[in-house]
């Protein structure tokens, strides 16, 4: 673990490999998984502000969980999640050309919402965890679905923090994606 600004970094972010290779796993982490997608508390309003933007994008299955559970539904821990589609599917996510995608996102893409998704989407595999005195970690979580982005990642040599350093800036910032690149300069000094 390494503690950067007020956050711990587990050191698998900076030497494990991943890069998403969408055309093996077709998307299915937003498909698989035993809940939602995690939500800050603030997105809740937003995805709910955002609604008619990317509503289009959505199937009629998404719709229907949306508008029946609501923009966000709590889990078993007590934390904020996506809705699903009959306990699996992300009620945001739609299929295009056998690839499942996340319907805000492509409302983002299209110019019809400055919501581009949920910040956790964005940044998986990291998983942010928050500790009880404020310190917020970040984790690397590996599911075996992404089995293909972490063998695409390692024939590309890229580092899980450098394949998801526009979702880091997002969230983080600038400066703690450059103290990033730091630490990983000094690990590989060791």
């Amino acid at each position: 673990m390494i503690e950067i600004e007020d956050k711990i970094v587990s050191a698998d972010l900076l030497r494990e490999c991943f890069a998403c290779d969408l055309g093996q796993c077709k998307g299915i982490c937003c498909v698989e998984g035993n809940a939602g997608a995690p939500l800050e508390a603030e997105e809740v309003d937003t995805l709910e502000e955002e609604y008619p933007n990317y509503k289009p994008c959505m199937t009629p299955a998404g719709i229907e969980a949306v508008e029946r559970q609501g923009f966000m539904v709590v889990d078993e821990d007590g934390d904020y999640t996506t809705p699903l589609v009959d306990d699996a599917q992300c009620a945001y996510a739609y299929e295009e050309n056998g690839v499942t995608l996340c319907a805000i996102e492509k409302a983002w893409a299209e110019g019809r919402t400055t919501f581009r998704k949920p910040v956790s989407c964005h940044l998986y595999p990291i998983r942010l965890v928050r500790f009880s005195n404020g310190t917020v970690g970040l984790n690397y979580h590996r599911w075996s679905v992404c089995a293909p982005a972490r063998e695409c990642g390692r024939k590309l040599g890229i580092p899980v923090y450098k394949a998801l350093k526009e979702p880091i800036v997002r969230r983080f910032g600038e400066g703690f994606y450059r103290a990033l690149e730091a630490a990983e300069e000094l690990l590989k000094n060791r």
